[in-house]
């Protein structure tokens, strides 16, 4: 076959290629599919990228390339507030509000991660860079508790000095964080998001599939994180 009828039929198949490649990323398990409308009011204003598979704020992690078991071990995502003030000072908040389920959340508002002293020049490019009062803890939700709310949240830290007394860094699970905020007089955050993902195992294929809204319950829970 010469050159000239080669290029039509390379043409060809890479159109074919196009094509099939375009409907698996729109359609396929591969899709980012945003949150839903009564979650999506906790997105403002902040961005949450984590490796390969980016930006996930206001977002299900997606079901292909292993990332819902991937981003429970990656290292701690970008964290970025464009309208972040460079002369100013932010407290960054990560929380589980449905621990171990959405439907019995008995340990709620387990802190994934908390810093304090962040300047606001570095909140602008996405660093997170402060007093670490509690490490990073990756997303871990448990088989069969539905789908977890990874909620992240920015205060303003105007010059308030914070801490964890022992006894409430001891444990991550059954955070009072609304008297966490209240003994700091922190209200209303700056900017805010979350993402949600449910155990990894949960979706393979074959496995029972628990409801987007935490109503499974599960026997093992004490890997929750």
């Amino acid at each position: 076959m010469g050159w000239k009828m080669r290029l039509p039929t390379a043409a060809l198949l890479l159109g074919l290629v196009l094509v099939v490649t375009g409907d698996e990323e729109e359609n396929g398990p591969c899709a980012y599919e945003p949150l839903p409308e009564e979650d999506a009011v906790l997105c403002k204003g902040l961005e949450i990228v984590y490796p390969e598979v980016g930006s996930i704020g206001c977002k299900y992690v997606p079901d292909c390339n292993n990332y819902r078991q991937k981003i429970t071990y990656w290292p701690d995502p970008i964290v970025k507030f464009p309208g972040a003030l460079d002369g100013a000072s932010y407290i960054l908040v990560m929380v589980d509000p449905d621990a171990p389920s959405r439907s019995e959340p008995r340990m709620k508002y387990w802190r994934h991660w908390l810093v304090t002293d962040i300047k606001g020049s570095d909140m602008k490019r996405g660093r997170i860079q402060g007093q670490e009062l509690t490490g990073y803890q990756p997303p871990s939700p448990p088989a069969h508790t539905g789908f977890h709310r990874y909620q992240f949240f920015i205060y303003l830290q105007e010059g308030r000095v914070l801490s964890l007394p022992r006894k409430e860094n001891k444990t991550r699970g059954s955070w009072k964080m609304d008297d966490f905020l209240k003994r700091f007089h922190l209200s209303e955050p700056e900017a805010s998001t979350q993402f949600m993902t449910q155990n990894y195992e949960d979706s393979l294929p074959g496995s029972p599939q628990a409801p987007r809204g935490g109503n499974c319950k599960s026997k093992n829970l004490r890997k929750q994180r």
